[in-house]
């Protein structure tokens, strides 16, 4: 069996981060599902530039469109989309069959509309409908505002993956939001059953801003102890009083996902926030490279939950060189800009 696959038994899932015609068409993620237990897909503009440069199968769909009247932006969406209703499909079998625990395909909002609450919800709410695949998962992120769209989108009973949260405050407040959101829904008669949101907690970001800043002892410690800190939170809300009342109303816990778990740094292990992180209720998706190392080398056991105890006292530690709330803002602030980046070199190539 593969060493991904062994994962599952931990009660964890093993998302790809990536997504192209060539993956989709070739077989090889169907490979990916039934060799290697991937469980869900996640997207992005980086992920989808990269494919419509690279993957020449994309060319003649785009030469069409660019000579139609609709705006660059709808000439992504009309090429792109179709790979995301096609992934869905795919893993639709394993989304009836885990009770749709399983099987979810992410696609994100324009990342300019990150700080636009109204522009956010109108532009989820379009997106869900014309993706029309109940296993679908729209992408926004854990901004002030992204985060107060994300609660009426709860409401709305749409699927969302929340990303750019690098703090546990963040994740906190993501939290708060859902739970906020369905209780909306059971206030308006509404079921809360079938609604699926996960949390994404970017993972070697921190690492990377935080490091140069703290003693040899502490590197390389700040994102897995901030995740095992946030693991003993979503516990206590999501077992405690606070969410009785939606559980027995047929809600599930909004999971942390872990995202951003390629390592940047050399001197670590190249499977680190994939091998440290195994727990159950949780989500970790994963780059191809990181994808590979771990079924070449990687080890599965429940790891999240060791020495959990002693993570307060690591991350205590970590805030006398460096305050970590502050710096989830910044990253958070950097993400996005990169994000945008990302989304204009991508509409570019739509002219």
């Amino acid at each position: 069996m593969s060493k991904l696959a062994d994962i599952k038994q931990f009660g964890q899932k093993i998302w790809l981060d990536n997504l192209s015609r060539e993956l989709l068409n070739s077989g090889k993620l169907n490979k990916l599902i039934l060799d290697d237990g991937i469980a869900g897909v996640t997207s992005n503009p980086t992920i989808f530039h990269k494919a419509i440069s690279n993957d020449s199968s994309y060319q003649s769909d785009l030469a069409k469109l660019k000579s139609t009247n609709l705006s660059h932006e709808e000439r992504y969406e009309a090429l792109v989309i179709p790979d995301i209703q096609l992934a869905c499909d795919l893993m639709r079998e394993l989304y009836i069959s885990s009770n749709h625990t399983d099987g979810y395909v992410s696609f994100e909002v324009s990342p300019l509309l990150a700080n636009d609450i109204k522009g956010t919800i109108s532009n989820a709410k379009r997106l869900w409908s014309k993706i029309d695949r109940p296993n679908a998962m729209i992408k926004i992120p854990a901004t002030p505002a992204g985060i107060k769209a994300f609660q009426e989108l709860t409401t709305l009973g749409i699927n969302i993956n929340i990303t750019l949260i690098f703090s546990l405050e963040q994740v906190l407040n993501v939290w708060e939001a859902y739970i906020n959101g369905l209780n909306n829904r059971l206030n308006k008669d509404l079921s809360v059953k079938n609604i699926k949101a996960v949390a994404s907690f970017f993972l070697s970001r921190i690492d990377t801003a935080v490091d140069t800043k703290l003693p040899i002892p502490l590197k390389g410690k700040a994102a897995i102890n901030l995740c095992k800190e946030a693991y003993r939170a979503y516990k206590d809300i999501f077992n405690g009083e606070v969410f009785s009342h939606l559980k027995t109303a047929g809600a599930t816990p909004q999971f942390l996902l872990f995202a951003s778990t390629g390592t940047k740094n050399p001197e670590y292990s190249d499977v680190m926030y994939v091998e440290d992180l195994i727990a159950p209720d949780t989500i970790n998706t994963v780059p191809d490279n990181t994808l590979n190392a771990f079924r070449d080398h990687g080890n599965a056991a429940l790891s999240l939950t060791n020495n959990m105890d002693n993570a307060h006292n690591i991350i205590e530690e970590i805030n006398r060189y460096v305050n970590l709330a502050e710096a989830g803002e910044q990253l958070q602030t950097d993400g996005l800009k990169l994000f945008d980046v990302s989304f204009n070199d991508l509409i570019e190539l739509m002219k």
